[in-house]
């Protein structure tokens, strides 16, 4: 199995191909963790990961910015090929993001990417979280309980979401969305990469995941 981590100069792109690297050893499975900004690579990708780090507005622009890497991104997961974005990466699924300025996603998950809100609220949201779920809502969430800790680090947050996209939420000043799927492409706002064993079980979920 190849797996591409998608680099675009945004995002833990070592720390995420490390993690996947663990994943697949625990999982007992054969698998070639790429780091690569090659549109080649993706379109030949059996799973692919797209991180991200930063303001949605420059990460969309990053991978923009790289002639058919947008494209191929959106032409391989059609095709069926498993998909997980992580942090901004699943921010970039949604259909559009406010931050500095409205900037159109990959459109895959309904609703936006909107500043967080609420009375005393400090950002960026920082730190780990609880994630709130009904258990076995998803293949990623297998063996998770509600309650387990993942690590957040955003400002951002999807809003006006469908709820059957959602898998589960954090609190955060009110119920903050933390996973979300919609057919082979699911994606964390929380970094799985930075979530020791929570983060570990999500990626051997997503790489034995046959959506």
């Amino acid at each position: 199995m190849k797996v591409v981590v998608v680099d675009y100069g945004s995002g833990n792109l070592a720390s995420a191909a490390r993690a996947l690297a663990v994943a697949a050893e625990r999982a007992d499975l054969s698998v070639t963790v790429e780091v690569s900004a090659a549109p080649e690579a993706v379109l030949n990708a059996d799973r692919i990961v797209l991180p991200g780090q930063g303001a949605f507005a420059d990460c969309a622009e990053g991978i923009r910015a790289i002639s058919g890497l947008w494209e191929a991104i959106a032409e391989r997961t059609e095709q069926g090929a498993p998909f997980l974005g992580i942090c901004v990466g699943m921010q970039l699924m949604a259909e559009r993001g406010l931050e500095h300025r409205i900037t159109p996603g990959f459109g895959w998950i309904s609703g936006e990417i909107a500043r967080l809100e609420g009375p005393g609220l400090r950002l960026p949201h920082m730190g780990w979280n609880e994630l709130l779920f009904e258990p076995g809502r998803h293949p990623l969430l297998n063996g998770l309980r509600p309650g387990d800790h993942a690590y957040f680090v955003h400002s951002y947050a999807l809003k006006n979401a469908e709820k059957d996209q959602v898998l589960a939420y954090t609190d955060y000043g009110g119920a903050v969305i933390a996973m979300v799927a919609a057919g082979n492409r699911a994606g964390t706002q929380f970094h799985v990469e930075k979530s020791q064993e929570v983060g570990l079980r999500i990626l051997q979920n997503f790489l034995q995941w046959s959506p």
